[in-house]
């Protein structure tokens, strides 16, 4: 099974390059940000508790994000892997989820980081406002502060896998199909 964590800081392409790489691979995408909207959109609880978080640009506590991303997995009896996107956040999530694919006989294959500039960063995600209307990404304030908060708690993560030698950087400036080439060759790699 192919189990992908896709990692980098808001705008980096996280969202695009995941879709291409489900195509290709066949992968189920799971997306914590899309999983938040879903929430926040119909008004549920989680949804709600998600927003009062996602609003001032700071992160869903780790218990909430790990349950649910469990609940997501468990929706899929025969997959061919998963692609994880926006998760793990942190370390604590990253441990919770070894140890759960490990219950699943399975592991994290690797964790792919776009490297992104931070003004390209806040550019995109000023674009993507404008283009999608997500108003988390119009406020530059906001805006700042999940970089911030990115580089805080979840870049950490990156050592996680690094010492488990799963942690792969891909250049994510250039075009979508350049970016995709570059990801697709090393997903080869680690196939």
């Amino acid at each position: 099974m192919l189990n992908l964590v896709l990692f980098g800081p808001p705008g980096a392409g996280k969202g695009t390059q995941s879709e291409r790489i489900i195509e290709h691979y066949g992968l189920i995408h799971l997306s914590t940000g899309d999983i938040f909207r879903s929430n926040i959109g119909d008004k549920t609880e989680l949804g709600k508790l998600a927003k009062s978080y996602i609003d001032k640009g700071q992160l869903v506590p780790d218990e909430v994000t790990i349950d649910m991303v469990k609940s997501e997995v468990e929706k899929h009896s025969t997959p061919k892997g998963f692609i994880f996107d926006g998760f793990p956040r942190t370390q604590v999530q990253a441990k919770a989820l070894d140890e759960y694919m490990k219950k699943k006989n399975t592991s994290i294959s690797a964790m792919i980081a776009l490297d992104v500039p931070e003004e390209e960063l806040k550019e995109r995600l000023q674009q993507r406002a404008k283009d999608s209307g997500r108003t988390d990404d119009a406020d530059p304030k906001v805006i700042e502060q999940r970089i911030e908060v990115y580089r805080k708690e979840t870049a950490p993560v990156k050592s996680f896998y690094q010492e488990q030698s799963k942690f792969h950087e891909v250049d994510g400036m250039g075009s979508i199909e350049s970016i995709t080439d570059r990801l697709f060759s090393t997903i080869e790699k680690i196939k």
